[in-house]
């Protein structure tokens, strides 16, 4: 009775456009009064999880993120990758999946990069003669690689939530961020010779050597930041904060994408974003705690043990339902929402969490590009003034490498588990 009465009241504020930290925060209240748990004690649980020297890692990500986006950085990068791959078919798309690679290791974010790279390169695509829709589905595709590479935000929450170690799970999203954008480059790669895309032309040696080194302070973000971390010099959290102040300086000093006076905007910018992301995990460390107080974890362990199912039906199951959840929540939303159910789950049912960090994170990947509330898809039809139903034709082929991805991922366990047990044991 109290699962149905949760999902009609779920399922209608989000029908009614409730912002989702709402729906987060009515749906724990009610649950919590439901079963007689006084809200002081819920509220003191919410502030002790708050209190994490790894949580602060996050707003300084957004800050960093905010700083590359505005700062010139982009650009720099699709000007280092067009410099090595003029010459080839089709030369504008690929350099876009690894323009979209290289800026995702340094913001975190898909939807910034899908904003930040559609922005530059979805012109210049159209004017030289690629169709519209698949110049949409190649950036917007490209653009989710940024929440499975390093540093992730989605990681980091999902670090928090599943009390796992984020730098191992930073190491875990590179070899399938790779993957991905290998994928993405062969079949780019493919079309373009398939239907006679364009070619950029080939610089000399010296014009690519200049582009290359104007590039460099931008790709030393994402250096300072891994070396730091695996070197164990910093923290996750004192590493976030170091690549702030790198994008900052980065941003005003080489670039000079804004002014020194325009600074504050940007970091206002940032903290907006940052807060709307801490709204919703305040609400969903509540509903996650009456998720464990409840008992549902082991109720889910029984009925899987029950029903004798083995470990890659589990993940076949769980992989259905995060994809059907993507269609109709936004990252952060599903991964609070589901991850407090499934995190004491797993271990009991022989998934490694670390494993299953990437496997979430995938699905997640899908849901950004899965109508109908796939974020990148209503970014990219902002900015390109493209219907919806155009974005989502273009992003048709790449939704099908994502979900064979996705498969790998899921059943071989050594393409997520080799970097880090290599690296941290």
């Amino acid at each position: 009775m109290i699962a149905i009465a949760f999902f009609i009241l779920f399922f209608g504020l989000l029908a009614a456009g409730t912002p989702i930290f709402l729906v987060l925060g009515l749906c724990s209240a009610f649950l919590f009064w439901l079963s007689g748990e006084p809200l002081v004690g819920v509220a003191q649980v919410i502030v002790d999880r708050v209190n994490s020297t790894t949580l602060m890692a996050l707003p300084l990500f957004v800050m960093a993120a905010a700083f590359m986006r505005q700062g010139g950085v982009a650009k720099a990068l699709v000007d280092l990758a067009a410099a090595w791959l003029g010459g080839v078919r089709g030369s504008l798309g690929l350099v876009t999946v690894v323009a979209c690679t290289l800026f995702a290791a340094i913001c975190g974010s898909s939807v910034a990069t899908a904003f930040a790279m559609g922005t530059i390169l979805l012109p210049a695509m159209i004017e030289r003669g690629y169709p519209r829709s698949f110049a949409l589905g190649v950036i917007g595709a490209s653009g989710t690689i940024g929440i499975v590479i390093p540093p992730s935000l989605p990681l980091i929450l999902y670090g928090i939530v599943a009390e796992q170690s984020v730098p191992r799970l930073f190491l875990a999203g590179i070899v399938p961020g790779l993957l991905q954008a290998a994928v993405f480059f062969a079949w780019v790669w493919y079309d373009a010779r398939r239907r006679n895309f364009p070619a950029e032309p080939a610089l000399p040696w010296g014009e690519r050597l200049r582009v290359t080194v104007r590039a460099l302070p931008a790709l030393g973000v994402p250096v300072v930041v891994l070396v730091g971390i695996y070197g164990g010099l910093v923290t996750v959290t004192e590493a976030a904060a170091i690549a702030a102040v790198v994008s900052m300086l980065v941003s005003l000093v080489v670039y000079r994408g804004f002014r020194l006076a325009q600074t504050l905007g940007v970091i206002a910018d940032a903290i907006r974003s940052a807060a709307s992301i801490m709204l919703i995990i305040v609400t969903a460390l509540a509903f996650g705690h009456w998720m464990t107080q409840s008992g549902i974890p082991g109720q889910l362990v029984r009925w899987t043990l029950d029903h004798q199912l083995t470990t890659w039906q589990f993940l076949l199951v769980i992989n259905v339902l995060l994809l059907v959840l993507g269609c109709f929540l936004e990252v952060t939303a599903t991964l609070l929402l589901v991850l407090p159910i499934l995190a004491p789950a797993l271990k009991p049912l022989g998934v490694d969490p670390v494993h299953f960090s990437i496997i979430f994170t995938h699905n997640m990947e899908i849901g950004l590009i899965h109508p109908p509330v796939g974020l990148n898809l209503f970014v990219l039809s902002t900015i390109s003034s493209a219907p919806i139903g155009e974005v989502i034709r273009g992003i048709l082929p790449f939704l099908v490498l994502l979900v064979i991805v996705l498969m790998l991922i899921t059943y071989i366990p050594a393409m997520t588990l080799w970097l880090p047990n290599a690296v941290l044991g």
